[in-house]
């Protein structure tokens, strides 16, 4: 891709375009003695013969300098009309100098082809040359490609910038998603060392452990694109093994993780925004508190599942304070993944449910 992007590759491309386009009409021009069997039909017919033809040689360099000072005139109206004459006037729509400055080129033309063809300038003898409308045709074909090439130029350009912004405002937009899941966390990992500190707990110590290890993936780790995923794994486990020890034995949770191989590549911190949500709606004033998280990897494809029992007279009231944690993980999923994923979620009879299906790298 670089080669193809690349200013001398482009420009060995217009030269081997010109090359085959500009001296393409040489291979198809009528050999000498097709000139010397016509002279001889036309004497045959006529009451005095035509003079003796020109010298081949000649004949031969009055078609090329004409093909040459044409060729000169094509090139550059060429790219004068699809860098200057386009952008300067059609498109800022000065149609009447545009047409001026076409007919002007046009005059070029039947300028060069009477200076170098004209028989007041060369031997009564000498034949015409070629007629002015093979010139002129040549001409309206130039500048219809010089149009075409300008238009697609013009189009690729734009696309390039537009995808450009797109991919600007993606980063932007990932950004802000990350730097408000990342304090959201913090404050509830932060209510429970509180929490523990108020009691007392001989736990406060290996959670504050637990807190620098999350620290240290959430500052140097998660500004990556990706992640290793037993990165992204091991950042839950210590997230959850918090929350354990927060609420000891008030809350069952059970966990299983089954991975196939640890070659596999993640967005950071996409997963603990559902186990966050679980820890927050599922605990408290509830009979039997349960969470139950699975993660499953095979084949590239991911399987994540959380569910939660929940209270559901206390849902609305922690609904109003749940953060922004699951709409700006679901953002991400849109923006990162399109059609690589599907999410199910269930919200029936006091159980909620998550289903994540993700096409890993």
């Amino acid at each position: 891709m670089k080669l193809f992007n690349s200013k001398w590759f482009i420009v060995l491309v217009h030269i081997a375009i010109w090359v085959v386009y500009l001296y393409s009409p040489y291979f198809f021009r009528p050999s000498n003695a097709e000139f010397m069997h016509g002279d001889a039909m036309r004497n045959h017919f006529m009451k005095e013969p035509l003079p003796p033809p020109l010298p081949r040689n000649y004949i031969h360099s009055i078609f090329t300098h004409f093909n040459m000072v044409l060729d000169v005139i094509l090139v550059s109206f060429f790219y004068l009309n699809a860098y200057v004459l386009l952008p300067k006037l059609a498109y800022k729509k000065k149609y009447v100098s545009y047409v001026t400055a076409i007919l002007l080129f046009i005059f070029l033309i039947v300028i060069a082809h009477i200076a170098i063809f004209n028989p007041a300038l060369h031997p009564p003898q000498f034949r015409p040359g070629p007629p002015l409308g093979a010139g002129f045709f040549r001409f309206l074909t130039i500048l219809a490609c010089s149009i075409a090439y300008k238009t697609i130029i013009d189009k690729i350009a734009q696309d390039k910038l537009a995808k450009e912004k797109e991919n600007e405002n993606l980063k932007t937009e990932l950004s802000l998603l990350r730097s408000q899941v990342s304090p959201h966390f913090m404050f509830n990992v932060l209510n429970s060392m509180v929490y523990m500190a108020r009691m007392k707990s001989d736990n406060l110590e290996p959670s504050l452990i637990k807190l620098s290890s999350l620290m240290r993936y959430m500052l140097y780790d998660a500004d990556e694109d990706k992640v290793p995923l037993q990165s992204e794994i091991e950042y839950v486990e210590s997230y959850i093994d918090l929350q354990k020890q927060r609420f000891e034995d008030t809350v069952k949770v059970n966990v299983t993780i089954d991975v196939d191989s640890i070659n596999h590549y993640i967005e950071p911190m996409l997963l603990i925004p559902f186990v966050e949500n679980a820890f927050k709606h599922g605990t408290g004033m509830i009979d039997d508190a349960t969470i139950n998280i699975m993660l499953h990897v095979r084949e590239q494809e991911l399987k994540f599942v959380v569910t939660n029992n929940y209270n559901e007279r206390l849902k609305e009231t922690k609904d109003k304070i749940s953060g922004i944690g699951l709409a700006n993980v679901i953002r991400r999923l849109n923006l990162l993944y399109s059609n690589d994923y599907k999410m199910d979620i269930k919200d029936e009879n006091g159980l909620f449910e998550i289903h994540l299906t993700l096409k890993l790298t």
